[in-house]
């Protein structure tokens, strides 16, 4: 056996990425414990700091009520709901019982 075939045989020992392969879990799990948070947080400081100086409180809703909706779209996405959601509305409106 070669040197490089027992240093990646010790590897996949060590290490249980390397048993189970390559996966992006990392990647989207640091996105949504750190990245999106940081996101949030910036724009409710922008939201406050551009309306709320100006005495623009409706403006300041309205972005807001734009944000609500932009966070149930990333919440529907990160959660993968969005298929039972689409199940139940399409439900309503089906004839056929089962």
């Amino acid at each position: 056996m070669t040197t490089t075939a027992m240093a990646l045989d010790t590897l996949a020992q060590l290490d249980p990425v390397a048993q189970t392969g390559l996966g992006t879990e990392g990647i989207r799990g640091w996105i949504l414990n750190n990245l999106l948070p940081l996101l949030l947080i910036t724009v409710a400081i922008l939201l406050l700091w551009l309306g709320g100086g100006k005495g623009d409180n409706a403006g300041v809703m309205r972005r807001v009520g734009g944000v609500f909706i932009a966070l149930a779209i990333i919440g529907l996405a990160v959660t993968g709901s969005g298929v039972d959601i689409g199940t139940f509305i399409a439900g309503l409106f089906s004839t056929s019982s089962g």
